[in-house]
């Protein structure tokens, strides 16, 4: 299984294209990448595949483009999942009623706090807090994380837009993980985070890991109910926010768009 968030960044409709473009561009690499059996390299070499391409796509626009995107993917393989992050999408693990955040921030404001140049409440309200460091699509080349983490029944898997965490802190978080009704905690996090004065789209995917499938003979289409582990996604549509690349002279407008995918993918020896 492969999810995918994507968090557009750009002028006009720009971030809107870019993170639908990387997304499915991501998703073709991967399948396509049958040779590569370690499960996070082949996600990480179809992020970086997808970021070529992205740049080809803004390459020949021709129209001084400046979109880009941030991404957070996981792909599920049997007891394990592999993370791949680029920018201030996260992702976590809930683990009986423990919430680790897996993924680092790729953002200037992360970098200030790792530096201890700030505080955690200085942080909150920093006037660059929109600034990301790295991106798929933009002039500079991205720094791909991987984290691999392995799963047991119960765990659940939560990958989000800045949009939530901005305004939602992790102990809240864990809070509403810790329900039993997944799509119930998705919509009370929306909410909560909106009743905060949420200015971007929030897009919420958790992921209730249930154990190990049976697999099919034969690759086969996303089956109505799954056996496998359950999710709920769900993306709001955003008033008005702003994120800026690193080392861009000009602060960009945000159009956040969100794709959640996840596909079947057959497990080749």
């Amino acid at each position: 299984w492969l999810y995918i968030v994507a968090d557009g960044v750009g002028g006009a409709d720009a971030g809107e294209v870019a993170s639908q473009f990387a997304s499915q561009q991501t998703v073709n690499h991967y399948l396509q990448d049958y040779s590569q059996e370690n499960w996070g390299q082949r996600l990480i070499d179809a992020m970086q595949a997808a970021n070529t391409d992205l740049r080809r796509m803004v390459a020949e626009r021709n129209d001084n483009s400046r979109m880009a995107t941030t991404m957070v993917a996981a792909v599920i393989n049997e007891h394990k999942a592999y993370i791949g992050n680029v920018g201030d999408s996260r992702g976590y693990l809930w683990r009986h009623g423990n919430l680790e955040q897996i993924t680092q921030d790729q953002s200037l404001v992360a970098k200030l706090l790792e530096e201890g140049a700030i505080t955690e409440e200085e942080a909150k309200s920093h006037p660059r807090r929109n600034v990301i460091l790295y991106s798929l699509g933009s002039e500079r080349t991205p720094k791909i994380d991987l984290f691999e983490r392995f799963l047991e029944p119960g765990d659940k898997l939560l990958l989000c837009s800045d949009g939530l965490t901005r305004h939602v802190p992790d102990a809240e978080l864990n809070h509403f993980l810790a329900q039993n009704d997944i799509e119930q905690s998705v919509n009370q996090l929306i909410d909560l985070a909106n009743n905060r004065g949420g200015q971007d789209n929030i897009t919420v995917t958790i992921i209730d890991y249930l154990g190990k499938p049976s697999l099919p003979a034969m690759p086969q289409a996303l089956p109505d109910k799954d056996t496998f582990h359950e999710q709920t996604a769900v993306s709001i549509p955003a008033q008005s926010s702003s994120k800026s690349l690193w080392g861009l002279t000009l602060i960009l407008t945000v159009i956040q768009t969100f794709l959640i995918i996840f596909l079947w993918a057959w497990l080749f020896a």
